[in-house]
Formats: C-alpha cells, sequence, structure tokens
C-alpha cells in the first residue's frame, strides 16, 4: 500500500491541453474512482501516475518518492486495461506467473504467489486452461490476478469493466469490492460509468474538460454537486435542472419563481442579495411526489417500469424548464 499524490499535474500535445494542472492525494489504502465522460482526462490522468506517458509539468509522488521521471517498472505500480491482453499460447497460470518471471524470482515463489492469488479470485480450477477456454469475466479476473501478483503498491484499472455484459458487470463489481477488502491496496479506478463509481468508491473524482470539478465521498456528491457538471454528471436518472428566479428570501429559506409561473418554497440558505437573481434548481428524481396542487406539471410522454422503480418522464414539465423525471 502506498500513497499516491499528484502536484501540479498537467498534460499537453503540442498546443491541446488535455489535463489542466491538477492536484490530488489518494491515502494509503484508498479506493479511489475518477468518473468522467470520454475525453475528459481520465484515462491520461491514470496512465501519468502509471508513468505510460510523460507529465507536461507537475509531479508524481508513490509513497514519499518522487517518481515523476521514473520508467514504469520501477513505480512500484500494476494496471489493468479494458483490453484482457492476455498470451493466447499461455495457460492461466503461465499468464499469471509472467510477471513474476521477468523479474526473474525463485520458482518456489512464482509457485506460491500463483497459487494465493488464484485462490482468492477462485481461478484455481482454471488455472490448466487457456484464455480461449475461458468467459469474459474469467480472462478479466486472470488480468486482474497477473496485476495483483506482483504485490504493488498501487494497483491502477482502467475501465476493466467496458468489455462486459450487464450481468458480468454486476458480478465484477463485487469482485473489485471484495479484491479491495482482502487487499486493503490503494486503488485508482477510472470509469465513465457514474454506477461503478458510486458503488465501488471511498471517493469519487469527476472530471469534465480536462479538470478535476470535485472530489468527495459517494453521497455527499450525490446530494450536494458542487456545479452543473457534476450534477449532471451523477445520478442515473440525472438531477433534474430548471431555471428559476429568486424572488423572496428570509430567516427560512427563500421563495423561487418556476418557468411556468409558479412558485416554491425552499429552505435553502440565499444571501439576500441574490433577489432577482436567475438561479438553476436542481432537484432529484425521488423527491418529486404526485400533488393535484403542487407548482408544476406536465404530460407524461415516457413511463418507465425497472421492476421496483418506475420513472415518469414529464414533457415541458415545468412550463419551459425542459422534461422533468419523477421516480
Amino acid at each position: 500500500m502506498a500513497r499516491v499524490e499528484a502536484r501540479g499535474l498537467a498534460k499537453r500535445f503540442g498546443a491541446t491541453t488535455v489535463l489542466h494542472p491538477t492536484d490530488l492525494v489518494v491515502e494509503e489504502g484508498e479506493f479511489l474512482v475518477i468518473v468522467g465522460p470520454s475525453g475528459c482526462g481520465k484515462s491520461t490522468l491514470l496512465r501519468l501516475i502509471a508513468g505510460l506517458e510523460e507529465a507536461s509539468e507537475g509531479r508524481v509522488l508513490i509513497g514519499e518518492r518522487d517518481v515523476t521521471h521514473v520508467p514504469p517498472a520501477e513505480r512500484g505500480v500494476a494496471m489493468v486495461f479494458q483490453s484482457y491482453a492476455l498470451y493466447p499460447h499461455l495457460t492461466v497460470a503461465e499468464n499469471i506467473a509472467f510477471p513474476l518471471k521477468v523479474a526473474k524470482l525463485p520458482r518456489g515463489e512464482v509457485d506460491g504467489r500463483v497459487r494465493a492469488v488464484a485462490a482468492m479470485l477462485d481461478l484455481a480450477p482454471l488455472l490448466d486452461r487457456r484464455p480461449r477456454a475461458l468467459s469474459g469475466g474469467q480472462r478479466q479476473r486472470v488480468s486482474i490476478a497477473r496485476a495483483v501478483v506482483r504485490e504493488p503498491a498501487v494497483l491502477l484499472l482502467d475501465e476493466p469493466l467496458s468489455n462486459l455484459d450487464a450481468e458480468l458487470r454486476v458480478r465484477m463489481r463485487h469482485e473489485f469490492a471484495r479484491l479491495h477488502q482482502r487487499l486493503g491496496a490503494t486503488m485508482i479506478y477510472v470509469t465513465h460509468d457514474q454506477l461503478e463509481a458510486m458503488t465501488l468508491a471511498n471517493r469519487i473524482v469527476v472530471m469534465g474538460e480536462g479538470r478535476v470539478e470535485q472530489v468527495g465521498a459517494p453521497m455527499a456528491i450525490y446530494d450536494r454537486p458542487a456545479n452543473l457538471a457534476v450534477a449532471r454528471a451523477i445520478g442515473s436518472p440525472g438531477m433534474n435542472l430548471l431555471p428559476v428566479r429568486i424572488e423572496a428570501v428570509d430567516e427560512d429559506g427563500a421563495t423561487v419563481a418556476l418557468p411556468g409561473g409558479g412558485t416554491l418554497r425552499l429552505g435553502a440558505r440565499v444571501p439576500a442579495g441574490d433577489v432577482g437573481a436567475a438561479a438553476t434548481l436542481g432537484v432529484r428524481p425521488e423527491h418529486l411526489r404526485p400533488d393535484e396542487d403542487g407548482p408544476f406539471g406536465g404530460p407524461v410522454e415516457l413511463f418507465e417500469r425497472l421492476g421496483p422503480l418506475s420513472f415518469a418522464h414529464l414533457g415541458d414539465g415545468a412550463g419551459g424548464g425542459g422534461t422533468i423525471v419523477a421516480q
């Protein structure tokens, strides 16, 4: 286990900045998930930590050691990629053992480590098989085992579930959670799937357009997003965002005018100087309830039944505020 720190870390390709100067600390033993849309810089940040990309500026520290200019193989990290990248002519055992043989470890130690990791990831019955005889989930477990067997200080995972179907993704999320509990390792996990972020992370880093938008515990970010980008990124369905105008403010809260002409009383503390200002009201779908006397409404354009949950999509649900989703 090791603490990881990025200090002013940035990456540019020519005149294009893909990662603006970034400060980030990952505590020892933490499971940190970096989430954001394609092109936001999340994989670039991971590759800079791994040493697969050279930083344009800034530093990377692993433990107390500055590894900014240290080759990837000497940083004490292991990485699991989106593609399994297994050697098709080698057995599962040989694939797992490969990095240890490259490191020229004694045969007895190699065999012991392979057996221990295989038992941890339920791969023991598969050690004599070749990759073509494995399912997608089994192949991904082998790639994880090959990384874990090195006993790295930090385990990096770059969208490891992207190639799996929905059922396997759920099962592998459970595998990663159990793996972190067993190893207690520092893990940095990159994904575009906010569900993976919410279910796996001790803390989430939300990124957008090459910048860190917010860092925090999953429910803290869900309940209090720092800006509109985070509000849109976290939650499925996403947060309803309504354009409103602040009409009145007192010590108990504020009254806002909705796009359709109604008003809504809020318990939020708003500065008195903001009266008359435009604002955006964020409401989660689960916080809306049917009410004949409610301040806004609209025709139900779509009704999604998802077993124990249902979502109603109201067209123009706030008189010009756009579609509203209610749970």
